[in-house]
């Protein structure tokens, strides 16, 4: 008994030195609580361990080691802190004190953000229960929301000593009662006779989701593996599947269910305590600001040679793949993406682009598709044969009797980019699926009861061969046995065909056998990918897609109309591509090329290019001559030369179309 009474006593001395801390650092959360209208909800008050473990290291590696005790306390603690400050308080009419306040542990800029204590998901073993753990992952699937049942009160019929007893999670939330009063005054009593107290049930919410690892954070051949996490009171639906999550919490074990002649295992479970969504941190790219000052010296640099310098940094794309200046221009505006645009209505156009390529096999599509997933922050791959309508989208499951949904691909890509290579190979019902999540950018469910709409901002990347012998004379939708509407929601499809051309075999060869050989490559050459690494690359388009919001100007809106309306006149073959959604794909393609070269502004050259990424997506070309193959474009030894020929091909053939005003001042501008 005594033992008993030195760790109430110490449980009183932990309750007050945290008190204390809280009225220290965290006054105006209690304040705000305080003043809450609302006394039954439940209040979250988040304290960081890093100032935890500043003030009072003892306490907070106590919290460490026995998180379950500690939490418990700590949540005592806020309750007395709140009874100081309301004694304080002058005016205490409006305050009420909240008795469910929880206390909720920030381990960001702390030790515990180490790799020693923030194991993967794979790597959770026994050593790690009844510490205080902190894992990181993608919710997968999120189950729906409950009643549980949190504490109750007893009364012994002895000594008519009051006490709570906890609902145990291990064991299916089943009560079990002490097996003699736990009075700590009555030392002579020992009465096993407890009464249950009516109206002393205090229930929860409760919630189960499941995180799973992150596929970019795993080696090759890992299997990604997963863990059910419980949310309770104010953490219960704050996250949803698709969403990156950093849990912290208590790991625990939970029986399995009690079937006939199967073994019972216990099943790892995460108590949450604390849970912080990563979405809006995209995924830890830093930029820090000598990286955005060499961004900005690069473009003085090369301030009269702006395409230049844009080929410079195309150049980084896929290095291994020998020229494909079209395809690498492709992959990098699909990537930086346009600007979304919200209606007076409220309806939203999507910024995100999504590119297509088509070509016979060895032309190095696939590896376009893993380089882009490098450069994306949050990338899915995925093959057309092995995916089905469920995994790219949502699938409903069975568990313990009831239905949840499991994220797919698209969901799991949402705000990054969805590969799907052997696009071909998927089944016409499947392609189906993914019309509303290209263009709406939404995913509508109504599975097994579940009726929702989940968030689908992603990039599609696809890749697919021509059915059989690619013919140009035929439109796309014949030569890939794709559909109309499918096709039409691609703002870029490339061909890339193998014509066989001698002279672009002598290069390729020449190039390869070289770099097989280890011959040095020029010192520019060296300089320019030293400064356009991968990393580089990736911290470049993260930083100009949420830096730059460009505006079109006049003279681009002039030039895009003209082309579409164009485009509308000419189109026979191309009917499917023809729609508004073209249009649309050219404002797009011209604020990523804006971005790209580190404008805010989409002027005539951005408007232009949009136009030639289109012109390769076209199998009839509506302005002759101006894009040959994909497969056999090359950097060109002057880009900007080379850019104002096309230029005045193109406004040359804009200016025969009667409907295109202006156009002889724009010729005037290119003279001079």
């Amino acid at each position: 008994m005594d033992n008993c009474q030195e760790h109430e006593m110490a449980a009183e001395d932990h309750i007050h030195a945290f008190a204390r801390f809280i009225i220290r650092r965290h006054t105006d959360e209690i304040h705000s609580i305080l003043f809450s209208q609302d006394s039954m909800l439940h209040y979250p008050l988040i304290v960081d361990f890093a100032e935890l473990t500043e003030e009072d290291p003892q306490l907070a590696h106590l919290l460490f080691s026995r998180p379950t005790e500690f939490l418990l306390l700590f949540d005592h603690g806020a309750c007395q802190a709140q009874r100081v400050i309301l004694d304080e308080l002058k005016y205490p009419k409006d305050a009420v004190l909240k008795n469910f306040v929880h206390v909720r542990i920030n381990i960001s800029g702390s030790p515990l953000e180490f790799p020693e204590t923030f194991p993967s998901i794979g790597r959770v073993r026994v050593k790690h229960r009844g510490v205080l753990l902190t894992l990181k992952g993608t919710v997968i699937r999120s189950g729906s929301i409950k009643m549980i049942e949190g504490e109750r009160e007893y009364e012994c019929r002895k000594c008519k000593h009051r006490f709570k007893v906890y609902p145990e999670l291990e064991t299916g939330n089943a009560v079990r009662l002490p097996s003699s009063c736990p009075s700590q005054r009555a030392r002579s009593c020992e009465g096993t006779n407890f009464q249950f107290m009516e109206g002393t049930i205090v229930c929860h919410d409760y919630q189960e989701i499941k995180i799973q690892e992150n596929t970019q954070v795993l080696g090759i051949g890992s299997i990604p593996r997963s863990i059910p996490v419980v949310l309770k009171d104010d953490l219960v639906d704050i996250v949803k599947a698709g969403d990156d999550v950093i849990v912290t919490g208590v790991l625990t074990a939970k029986w399995s269910s009690n079937l006939k002649d199967v073994r019972c295992d216990l099943d790892p479970v995460l108590v949450a305590n604390h849970v912080r969504r990563t979405n809006e941190l995209k995924s830890d790219i830093d930029v820090p600001d000598h990286v955005v000052n060499k961004f900005k010296q690069f473009w003085l640099e090369h301030k009269d040679t702006p395409l230049k310098g844009r080929n410079a940094i195309l150049r980084g794309i896929c290095p291994q793949v020998f020229g494909l200046f079209t395809v690498k221009l492709a992959v990098a505006l699909t990537l930086i993406g346009g600007v979304q645009h919200v209606g007076a209505s409220g309806t939203k156009v999507r910024g995100e682009s999504h590119l297509l390529l088509v070509g016979d096999p060895g032309t190095g599509k696939s590896q376009f598709l893993k380089f882009a997933a490098k450069l994306s922050n949050r990338s899915v791959i995925t093959t057309g044969l092995g995916s089905t309508s469920a995994g790219l989208t949502v699938t409903a499951v069975k568990d313990g009797g009831e239905w949840m949904l499991e994220a797919g691909a698209l969901v799991l890509a949402d705000g990054g980019l969805c590969c799907i290579d052997e696009f071909d190979s998927m089944r016409e019902h499947d392609r189906a699926t993914i019309h509303e999540a290209m263009e709406q950018q939404t995913i509508s469910i109504a599975k097994a009861g579940l009726v929702t709409t989940l968030s689908t901002r992603t990039i599609v990347f696809g890749a697919t061969n021509p059915k059989g012998q690619y013919d140009p004379s035929q439109p796309l939708s014949v030569n890939t046995a794709l559909s109309g509407p499918l096709l039409s929601r691609f703002d870029i499809i490339l061909v890339l065909l193998d014509t066989k051309n001698p002279e672009w075999d002598v290069i390729v060869s020449s190039h390869i056998l070289a770099e097989q050989g280890g011959q040095e490559k020029g010192k520019n050459d060296e300089d320019l990918m030293s400064i356009w690494s991968l990393p580089m690359l990736r911290r470049y388009i993260h930083f100009v897609k949420g830096y730059f919001k460009p505006v079109l100007t006049k003279e681009a809106e002039r030039v895009i109309s003209s082309y579409y309306q164009l485009q509308r006149r000419s189109a026979v073959q191309n009917a499917a591509r023809t729609t508004v959604r073209m249009l649309e794909s050219l404002i797009r393609l011209a604020q990523a090329h804006a971005r790209l070269m580190f404008r805010n502004e989409v002027n005539r050259l951005d408007a232009i290019t949009a136009i030639l990424c289109i012109e390769s997506s076209m199998t009839t070309s509506a302005i002759v001559d101006s894009i040959g193959n994909a497969l056999h474009s090359n950097f060109t030894e002057n880009p900007d030369q080379e850019y104002s020929k096309q230029e005045r091909l193109i406004l040359e053939k804009l200016r025969s179309f009667d409907q295109f005003p202006d156009i002889n001042s724009m010729e005037e501008s290119i003279c001079q």
